[in-house]
């Protein structure tokens, strides 16, 4: 089931860049990561309350979930100021060494296993950002 996900991730972040950047012409890139932001608080808070899915959330979870968040939306306010600036084709690929960055922080703190496979899928994904830019 997780696979469904991921790939319905990948799809809509590929649409939400297209979208963004049609969408933030003429548009200040902090006010236009606003306006996104909330169309995800209100959407993401609709979903908790039609699935009754309200539960305690231990401080850990509160403290991390806190932070992840804080990174989001830095993430955010960069790519959209990014977008801004250049063109979708240079910037998504870029964003996309997230993932390079990912596997590194989760050998790192999480101690997830680094295999060929993802030595050699990080660095086709490295070369294809060089090669994109």
């Amino acid at each position: 089931m997780w696979l469904y996900f991921a790939l319905g991730s990948a799809f809509f972040a590929a649409l939400t860049s297209i979208l963004a950047k049609i969408g933030i012409e003429g548009v200040n890139s902090n006010l236009a990561t606003a306006i996104r932001t909330t169309v995800v608080l209100l959407m993401a808070w609709g979903i908790v309350f039609l699935t009754h899915e309200l539960t305690s959330v231990s401080g850990k979870s509160w403290l991390f979930l806190i932070l992840s968040g804080l990174a989001t939306g830095a993430s955010w306010l960069c790519y959209y100021r990014a977008l801004q600036l250049g063109a979708a084709s240079k910037v998504v690929p870029l964003d996309k060494l997230s993932v390079v960055i990912t596997l590194i922080l989760a050998w790192l703190f999480l101690h997830e296993e680094f295999s060929i496979k993802s030595l050699i899928g990080c660095g086709l994904i490295v070369i294809g950002t060089l090669l994109l830019l």
